[in-house]
């Protein structure tokens, strides 16, 4: 199931920087707060599809639509910017097996596939349980086992017969389907568009060797937590007789060339604030220097993230039971430091080395500025990369 088998290539193989030396991949992703925060709805979804427009003329390998079940749907975001780009992949920034049930998915991403001409893929996790047991009530069970059962049924649908079926007894079984068959398949040949793991914990990095075809970190991922996390599932991969050097890792680095990096640390901190407070989510941020789990256990206080959760409430919420400016007061400047790639061109460009080195293909970088042309993101796009950063494949 790696990459190569495609009948798209991988962004991290099919790009070369100046000289002909293999960069990394470059993506972007989108989330629907851009829309909530605007003033004129119409105004915001030009801009999301502008964004798309620029950063496909640009020359970006991959856009990434988040998709949270209080903000919008991803694959109709994703339909739309299909059909104002021509070579950007495009693919959800995660989607998951209870909001959206396998068959679901296998017909999200098949019908993505055919409006891009090939160019979809998957970005697949578990979800925050919490929202889909207590609020939404679905039942999100045995989150490994699903998506183990995910992959399966997935590559199932988009291979022919096109028919699925999941082993065992109803009750051993997440998602009992029996033999049910799909007419609508992906351009990409089977196995089918690449399926890429949201992964966290070594059980998941595990599964992701075994099963995916590369791993997306979230937001804050320290060098520290993704050279041991990469490890992990090479070595995983290894274990299930397929090839590691197939994978791709994708760093949500938040690259930003800037001689004032302050500003944009600060901005962040409330990001952070939010989504490494959730269970697990702090392991992401393992770095030598700072007492990870006395920082977030304040954040966590302060945002009253414990007491949302078990209220089955989101993000909203969140922001609103909890003190968004004294928790990121919390959060150590020197730490959002390393754990973005923000700084001047030097700085950068040498960060980009060192995940080079650990196993990182694919970073994603700020988008482009409102009214920014094509060109011109991509000369600045074009600066991250004219320093050898290494080989991505």
């Amino acid at each position: 199931m790696s990459g190569h088998h495609h009948g798209v290539p991988c962004p991290d193989h099919a790009t070369r920087g100046v000289n002909g030396i293999r960069r990394q991949g470059l993506c972007l992703a989108l989330h629907h707060m851009d829309w909530v925060r605007a003033d004129d709805p119409r105004a915001a979804v030009a801009r999301t599809l502008e964004i798309g427009r620029v950063a496909d003329a640009a020359g970006v390998d991959a856009l990434w639509v988040s998709e949270d079940p209080d903000g919008w749907d991803a694959f109709g975001v994703l339909g739309a910017l299909a059909t104002v780009t021509d070579h950007i992949r495009l693919g959800t920034g995660v989607a998951n097996p209870y909001y959206r049930h396998p068959s679901l998915l296998a017909a999200s991403v098949a019908t993505l596939d055919q409006l891009s001409g090939g160019r979809s893929f998957l970005g697949l996790g578990r979800g925050q349980v919490e929202w889909y047991r207590e609020a939404l009530g679905i039942a999100a069970e045995r989150p490994l086992a699903a998506l183990r059962e995910t992959f399966d049924l997935l590559r199932a649908w988009w291979s022919p017969p096109y028919q699925a079926a999941v082993a065992g007894n109803a009750g051993d079984t997440v998602f009992p389907v029996r033999g049910w068959e799909r007419t609508v398949a992906p351009v990409q040949t089977p196995p089918g568009p690449p399926v890429y793991l949201a992964a966290v914990g070594p059980k998941a990095l595990a599964l992701a060797g075994r099963l995916a075809d590369g791993v997306v970190f979230n937001d804050f991922a320290s060098e520290t937590f993704l050279e041991e996390a990469i490890g992990t599932v090479r070595e995983s991969a290894r274990d299930a007789g397929r090839d590691p050097a197939a994978f791709r890792f994708m760093a949500r680095a938040g690259v930003l060339v800037t001689d004032d990096p302050e500003p944009v640390l600060e901005r962040r901190k409330a990001h952070l604030a939010l989504i490494n407070s959730l269970p697990g989510m702090d392991w992401l941020l393992a770095e030598p220097g700072f007492d990870i789990p006395a920082i977030m256990a304040n954040v966590r206080r302060t945002m009253c993230t414990d007491e949302v959760l078990a209220r089955g409430g989101g993000f909203p919420e969140m922001r609103r039971a909890g003190d968004l400016a004294a928790a990121s007061a919390a959060i150590p400047t020197e730490l959002m430091a390393r754990l973005t790639v923000v700084g001047p061109l030097a700085e950068v460009r040498e960060r980009l080395r060192s995940l080079v080195e650990i196993g990182v293909t694919d970073v994603f970088v700020f988008p482009p500025e409102p009214g920014e042309a094509a060109e011109e993101y991509r000369e600045r796009l074009r600066e991250l990369t004219e320093g050898d950063t290494g080989s991505s494949g």
